[in-house]
C-alpha cells in the first residue's frame, strides 16, 4: 500500500518521467519496474554476500560474478560489479546512461537465456525507453532512496500509478492490499505438497506471498534438491492477459527465488485455457464487475453458471482448475453471496450442494480505499464433487488494521490476528456465543 514518504518518492520519480518527455503512463510504469527489478537483483546478491561471510562460507549461485560478463551479440565485455545498481548509480551521467541502455538492459533480458521460462518469454520484448542522461539521474537517485525492504514493491508501484492514471479499477481490477493477501495465504497454510495457482495473477502478489510462507515454514525441506526444484518450477502457476502484469510478475517470482513459475498470456474463461483437476491450492483476486459476450467464455463455464458475469465464471473455472480435495480461497463482491438471478443462486448452489464452502469472510467496504469502496467477502472451499457443506463459518470483519476511509491510516483495531486462529480452530466455533 503507498502511503506517505513512499507515495511522495514515487510522485517525484513520475513528474521526472514526465517532464523529461516520456509521456505515456504505460510505459513510465514499465520503466520504472525494470529499474526497480535491477535495482532488486543488487539488493538481494548484497544479502546473499552478506550472509554468506557472517558464515563464513562463498556464496553461491550469484548472478553477479567476480570477472566480465561477455555477450558477442550484443558486444558486451564489462565488469560484473558495472552492472551492479551499487556501483553504476556513483557512475557520471553520460556514463551511468551508457551502461545502464546497453549493457544493464541487455544483461538483464538475458537471464535465463536459452530457457523457456516465464522471465525470458516475457523480457524479451522489453524497450529500454529513458529518454535522457538527466532523467535517468534523478530516476536512479529516487528510487535509491526507498526502502524495499518487506515491499512488493512493484507491485505497490504498478497499483498507484494506475490509480494516478485513472485506471484503476477498470472492469472491477483492483490490486489487492499486501496485508490481506497474507491473512489468506496465512488461512490455507500453504506446504511443499502444493501446487499452487492464481487464475487473475496480476503482479503474482498471492504467489510471492505462498512462495515466501512456504519458504519461512520450509526452509530446511528446501534444502532437499527435488523439494527445491518442484519450488522454482512446477509448484506455481499463474494466468493474465496483461503483458505488462506478466513482466512484472515474472520479476517479482525471479526476485523471490521462484525461476521458472508456469507464468502465462492466458483469458482464464476462454476456451484456450484447458487446465482441470491439476491444483491443489487457489488463491485469487479476479476482475468483477466485469461483462464478457457468451462467445468469448469456455463452455463448461457456462454449464455451471450461465452467465457474462467474471466473479462467477471465475468460480466455475477455479472449481475446474482444482483436482478432488484441492482447496480456495477467493475474494468475491458481496453481489455473489446476496444476488438473486438465476447464475448467482447457479454458482452457490453448486458450492454449497457439490462441493464443500468452509467458510465466508465479510470484509468493510474500505478494504480496497482509494481505489473502490465496494464490498467484498472472502470464499473458502474445498472441491468434492460430492458436496460436504456441513456447517459455514462467517465472520463479519469490521477492522483491518487500517482506517476505511480513502487516507487507509494505521490504526490499532485489526482482526485479522482473530480471524487466523478461529479459523484454524473452528472445532472450538460451533458453540461460540454469537
Amino acid at each position: 500500500m503507498i502511503t506517505g514518504d513512499l507515495k511522495n518518492k514515487i510522485d517525484s520519480n513520475w513528474e521526472t518521467f514526465w517532464t523529461g518527455g516520456l509521456a505515456n503512463p504505460l510505459s513510465v510504469i514499465e520503466q520504472m519496474t525494470y529499474l526497480l527489478f535491477i535495482k532488486l537483483l543488487d539488493d538481494n546478491q548484497i544479502k546473499k554476500e552478506r550472509n554468506a561471510q557472517v558464515l563464513g562460507v562463498e556464496p553461491k549461485k550469484l548472478l553477479f560474478g567476480s570477472g566480465n560478463y561477455i555477450d558477442e551479440k550484443e558486444n558486451i565485455n564489462e565488469p560484473y560489479k558495472n552492472l551492479r545498481w551499487s556501483h553504476f548509480k556513483n557512475f557520471e551521467p553520460q556514463v551511468l546512461f551508457n551502461t545502464v541502455k546497453d549493457k544493464v538492459f541487455p544483461f538483464i533480458k538475458q537471464i535465463n537465456n536459452g530457457k523457456d521460462t516465464a522471465f525470458s518469454r516475457y523480457m524479451k520484448d522489453a524497450v529500454f525507453m529513458v529518454p535522457t542522461p538527466r532523467v535517468l539521474v534523478k530516476v536512479v537517485d529516487g528510487l535509491d532512496a526507498l526502502d524495499l525492504n518487506n515491499k512488493d514493491i512493484m507491485g505497490d508501484v504498478y497499483e498507484y500509478l494506475l490509480a494516478k492514471i485513472a485506471s484503476s479499477g477498470t472492469n472491477g481490477q483492483f490490486r489487492t492490499p499486501r496485508h490481506i493477501i497474507r491473512m489468506m495465504v496465512e488461512l490455507m497454510k500453504p506446504t511443499l505438497n502444493d501446487v499452487i495457482a492464481d487464475p487473475a495473477m496480476g503482479s503474482a502478489g498471492f504467489i510471492v506471498e505462498s512462495a515466501r510462507y512456504i519458504h519461512e515454514h520450509y526452509a530446511n525441506k528446501l534444502l532437499k534438491a527435488e523439494n527445491q526444484e518442484k519450488y522454482t518450477t512446477t509448484m506455481f502457476s499463474g494466468y493474465d492477459t496483461d503483458q505488462t502484469m506478466l513482466r512484472i510478475g515474472a520479476m517479482n517470482m525471479m526476485l523471490h527465488g521462484v525461476d521458472q513459475p508456469d507464468i502465462k498470456y492466458q483469458d482464464s474463461l476462454s476456451e484456450e485455457n484447458t487446465v482441470a483437476n491439476k491444483f491443489s491450492l487457489i488463491l485469487a483476486n479476479p476482475p468483477f464487475k466485469g461483462s464478457l459476450a457468451y462467445e468469448a467464455v469456455s463452455k463448461d463455464l457456462l454449464a455451471v453458471t450461465k452467465t457474462k458475469r467474471t466473479e462467477l465464471l471465475f468460480l466455475a473455472v477455479m472449481l475446474r482448475m482444482l483436482k478432488v480435495g484441492g482447496r480456495a480461497a477467493s475474494i468475491v463482491p458481496d453481489g455473489v453471496l446476496f444476488g438473486s438471478s438465476r447464475a448467482h443462486k447457479a454458482i452457490r448452489k453448486e458450492l454449497i450442494d457439490n462441493q464443500k464452502l468452509t467458510a465466508v469472510i465479510s470484509m468493510p467496504s474500505g478494504v480496497f480505499k482509494p481505489y473502490a469502496g465496494v464490498s467484498t467477502a472472502i470464499l473458502i472451499f474445498t472441491k468434492t464433487n460430492t458436496g460436504g457443506t456441513d456447517k459455514v463459518w462467517f465472520y463479519n470483519m469490521e477492522a483491518d488494521g487500517y482506517t476505511l476511509d480513502d487516507k487507509r491510516s494505521p490504526i490499532d483495531n485489526n482482526d485479522i490476528d482473530d480471524i487466523i486462529t478461529r479459523f484454524h480452530n473452528l472445532d472450538k466455533e460451533v458453540n461460540r456465543t454469537r
